[in-house]
């Protein structure tokens, strides 16, 4: 399944019908192990989640909260951020990992957006389609697919972008859905490309959600529970893995004899 959806030549190929049938059954599955709909978990608006996203790149949630609130309690608005010393940013994001690199780059991208909409706002991309919003945001420095996808579809925006994460992203590619040879950044066109075009805002959210819950809870990074996965019978990384264990079981029982 994985190479009829390896991108060629920059493009996204169509995905097959069963290709989209196999993730509609992925995602009912994963939806009742979750109980979809998942509220959406703050409504920030577009230039806090931006904000709040960067910060996240490589950093434990409750570490990167508690720097957005170092920025929220220590500066009077994004402005502020934008123009105050870097060490006095840097150090409202010690909280995160590399905050020497996250203070100037978030200063820079907060001078971008005032420079080309002369004035600290992204209120203009509710007018805005998402393919549009999508490629005015990852026009900015630093900021690529998942960044976009996450302020479009996490701010109070609620828009239909799907973002992928690290575990979003191991549990398509043990199921087959991409190639491990796809990184997380181009993965974001082709995993939204198999979306049921009629899915609206919420049900690509859930998509994104179940799959990243999957991988925080079961499809683990190392030592994959997958004997208790309810995907286990439609994911050949889990069924490779269990027959290794069964064919390993009596070569074991045979040594203790």
């Amino acid at each position: 399944m994985a190479s009829a959806n390896r991108p060629r030549g920059g493009t996204t190929p169509a995905p097959t019908a069963e290709t989209r049938a196999f993730l509609v059954e992925v995602h009912g599955r994963l939806c009742r192990t979750y109980h979809c709909p998942i509220p959406y978990f703050h409504e920030l608006d577009p230039l806090d989640e931006l904000v709040s996203s960067l910060l996240s790149h490589r950093t434990k949630n409750a570490d990167s909260a508690r720097a957005f609130g170092n920025l929220r309690a220590g500066f009077t608005d994004w402005e502020a951020v934008r123009d105050a010393p870097v060490e006095r940013v840097e150090q409202a994001l010690s909280p995160c990992t590399w905050p020497e690199a996250k203070a100037p780059a978030l200063q820079r991208t907060l001078r971008e957006i005032t420079e080309r909409q002369g004035r600290l706002t992204l209120d203009h991309l509710a007018d805005m389609t998402v393919p549009e919003a999508r490629a005015w945001l990852e026009a900015i420095t630093g900021i690529g697919p998942k960044t976009s996808a996450a302020v479009l579809s996490f701010s109070a925006l609620h828009r239909r972008a799907l973002p992928v994460d690290s575990h979003h992203h191991r549990v398509a590619v043990r199921l087959g859905l991409i190639p491990a040879s796809l990184a997380v950044g181009p993965s974001h066109r082709v995993l939204e490309a198999m979306l049921p075009e009629e899915w609206d805002a919420q049900q690509v959210y859930d998509n994104h959600e179940i799959l990243m819950l999957h991988g925080q809870k079961v499809c683990h990074f190392r030592s994959p529970q997958c004997s208790r996965c309810t995907l286990l019978d439609l994911c050949p990384t889990g069924r490779d893995r269990t027959a290794g264990q069964v064919r390993a079981a009596p070569t074991a029982q045979a040594g203790l004899l």
